[in-house]
């Protein structure tokens, strides 16, 4: 699992079901844009050029998550969670996506309230995006 605007809160929901430790491999939280380049392999070059809310950037953290952890399915979250905009780009625009062998899938989503309840909506989304990919 690789979150950022999430801050843990998907590996947190995670670790909550029990038997979790068969399937969980871990979670990195790269919050810092330039820690997505550093622990996750995403390419320095898209993110100073497109910021870190963008669909290249959340596909690029779900595979690397999976490198960096040896996993075989990787979550990934990026986006803005608010109060203000970010790098132009408004709070509640966020991306999710799920790496697997096979393919990785992006989804954009548009998601409204508070700082709280965006980030809580974000990682509800990363994981039926999860459910739905991985069946």
């Amino acid at each position: 699992m690789a979150e950022s605007l999430t801050g843990g809160m998907v590996t947190s929901s995670l670790v909550d079901v029990p038997g979790a430790s068969a399937v969980l491999r871990g979670g990195i939280v790269a919050y810092a844009t330039d820690l997505k380049s550093i622990l996750l392999g995403v390419d320095p070059v898209l993110l100073a050029e497109g910021g870190p809310v963008d669909p290249d950037v959340a596909r690029q953290m779900a595979a690397g998550v999976c490198a960096a952890t040896g996993a075989d399915v990787g979550l990934s979250t990026t986006g803005v969670a608010g109060p203000e905009a970010q790098d132009g780009k408004e709070p509640g625009l966020v991306y999710v996506a799920v790496a697997t062998p096979r393919a990785v899938r992006v989804h954009e989503v548009h998601l409204t309230g508070g700082r709280g309840a965006v980030r809580a909506q974000a990682a509800r989304e990363v994981l039926a995006l999860a459910v739905e990919t991985i069946g």
